[in-house]
């Protein structure tokens, strides 16, 4: 064989059953995935974002049920799963947000795209995207 053919690089293909647990993907990776994942989340809870929002503004009866719907739950739904949901939407409101910004910027900037500035900006999206939920989130569940 020749020396270019034994320097040629490996490609291996993933197996989800053996490989997937040590697979280490970089945080570009993760941000693609997760805004993929968070704008599912919001087009499948678009129906509940709906009927929050109609039960907020209509009049006074049907917000103070929607705010009971916090501590007291809906139905056979407890407040606390309640919440969760709606934690869940904001983060994936937060997360797809920032991710969007990333990618408009890095659109913008067709230079300055490197493989470590997207390293870099893929980590300051996750931490702030978390950071805000946790904040958010605090006040969601009376921390503050």
């Amino acid at each position: 064989m020749t020396e270019l053919a034994k320097k040629r690089p490996e490609f291996r293909n993933i197996n989800a059953f053996k490989d997937l647990t040590t697979y280490r993907m970089a945080p570009a990776a993760w941000v693609s995935i997760l805004h993929r994942a968070s704008g599912v989340i919001m087009f499948l809870l678009l129906p509940f974002i709906l009927w929050m929002f109609d039960m907020s503004l209509s009049s006074e009866i049907s917000f103070a049920s929607f705010t009971a719907a916090f501590s007291d739950g809906l139905g056979f739904v407890p407040g606390w799963f309640v919440k969760l949901v709606v934690l869940a939407l904001i983060w994936a409101y937060l997360h797809h947000f920032c991710a969007g910004v990333r990618h408009l910027r890095m659109d913008m900037n067709h230079d300055s795209v490197t493989k470590e500035s997207g390293k870099s900006t893929a980590v300051v999206t996750l931490v702030i995207s978390i950071a805000l939920t946790v904040v958010l989130g605090a006040k969601l569940f009376g921390l503050y």
